[in-house]
């Protein structure tokens, strides 16, 4: 099962595969295949195109996306064409050839982002679903092993999936991703403060690592601080019934009570986290950030540091409005929705001894917004805030720098190391 899929046979193979497929789906016998390739090579041009247009203009794929994976795309589309106008006359057995052509044409598209990126290296990564950077929860006591055998800690952290038990919220949610950093190994383990980052909506729980290098940022900071770093948590706040729980208590499941009670107590029973006070702290980006912010002003003995990246002024449901959030997240009740609308705590409230974080991107209009409407807010309300607006959108590109900036700030404030000489953003009350 250890068989490279991004190199040697198995995609010359594959895609020698998908080509022969697709050439076999056409009829060519009954000048079928004028219909079927007149028409569907413009379809599947036309729609690859679209696509691609779309994708590139709305950052959904990176600078270097493979052209090739495009390629292929429009060999997919032009698969579902073939098979779509050809099948009421097809047999059986060419109507088994246009499954497996639209099957391998999407493989070899996927299998073309796959080689790119390297996520998936072998066939075994592939079927148990663990990508190169993650480790399988099984190798931890090895690496551990070697630790103690040789005195040294690993050059690296650890990034592993584990499920986080619903103890208490009895939530129903995806696998989170963790990510352990060298220290954590060492033959007696430290108690680790835990930073708790969030994705956005829609959004996936490996999202900081897939896409915002949470773990490469955190391996930097580790190699520059003998090992330590905090422990990364990273769990799915929005479940299986919904795209966006905005973090609460709603018909879609105890996302809150999840992400105040259970997450925190996984992390110190599973990974011996420390449990003093201030050991605990969350960020997210866009939906993820409102999030941070909103469960730090619920919970500020639980949650007393938080960082919103992009994060949003009060709790949206999808793209709803006002009203209809209302309606479905906290049942009609506009006193429920005002109890978790960070706009209208912090214009009520006082939270000494909290701080916060506040990064965003200049073209990034609402987040810039809210950015510039809660962080005066927050310091008004005795949070200690930092305040960093640096060029970009409502991307990644702004969101894996944001945690490079604010790391230092957020392991000083959990302890582990003395405040940051320097800043790049703006503190106040620090």
């Amino acid at each position: 099962m250890n068989i490279s899929i991004v190199s040697g046979w198995v995609p010359v193979v594959g895609q020698l595969l998908a080509v022969a497929a697709l050439a076999l789906a056409v009829d060519w016998r009954h000048g079928g295949w004028r219909r079927q390739l007149a028409r569907g090579v413009p379809v599947a041009a036309g729609t690859t195109l679209v696509v691609a247009l779309v994708c590139t203009l709305a950052s959904l794929v990176p600078d270097d996306f493979p052209r090739l994976a495009w390629v292929w795309g429009f060999g997919f589309v032009l698969a579902v064409w073939v098979a779509a106008t050809g099948w009421s006359s097809a047999g059986w057995r060419r109507r088994v050839v246009m499954v497996a052509a639209a099957v391998l044409t999407l493989a070899a598209s996927l299998g073309t982002v796959n080689a790119r990126s390297g996520a998936f290296p072998t066939v075994d990564r592939l079927l148990s679903g663990n990508p190169e950077h993650v480790t399988v929860t099984a190798q931890l006591a090895q690496i551990r092993s070697e630790v103690a055998r040789t005195g040294r800690l690993p050059a690296e952290g650890a990034v592993i999936t584990e499920t986080i038990p619903a103890t208490v919220s009895h939530f129903e949610t995806n696998p989170a991703t963790v990510y352990l950093p060298p220290a954590w190994f060492a033959k007696v383990t430290p108690s680790l403060p835990t930073l708790v980052l969030l994705p956005g909506e829609p959004g996936t729980a490996s999202d900081w690592v897939d896409e915002g290098d949470a773990d490469t940022t955190a391996d930097a900071f580790a190699a520059a601080h003998g090992g330590v770093a905090p422990i990364i948590v990273m769990p799915d706040p929005n479940g299986v019934k919904t795209d966006d729980t905005e973090c609460v208590n709603s018909q879609f499941g105890n996302a809150e009570t999840y992400l105040v009670d259970d997450v925190p107590a996984f992390a110190r029973n599973r990974f011996n986290a420390s449990t003093a006070p201030g050991s605990l702290a969350i960020g997210g980006l866009s939906a993820g950030g409102t999030c941070s912010t909103m469960l730090a002003l619920r919970h500020p003995t639980v949650y007393p540091t938080f960082a919103s990246f992009s994060g949003f002024a009060s709790p949206q449901f999808e793209n709803d409005t006002q009203a209809q959030t209302i309606d479905i997240l906290f049942g009609g009740s506009e006193q429920a929705f005002a109890d978790h609308d960070p706009a209208e705590l912090l214009r009520n409230g006082a939270y000494d001894g909290l701080s916060g974080w506040f990064e965003v991107g200049d073209e990034d209009t609402e987040p810039l917004d809210a950015a510039h409407q809660l962080q005066p807010a927050a310091a008004s309300a005795g949070i200690s805030t930092c305040i960093l607006v640096r060029s970009g959108g409502h991307d990644y590109d702004l969101w894996s720098q944001a945690l490079i900036d604010a790391f230092p700030w957020l392991a000083w404030h959990l302890g582990l190391t003395g405040q940051p000489s320097t800043e790049p953003a703006t503190c106040t009350g620090s």
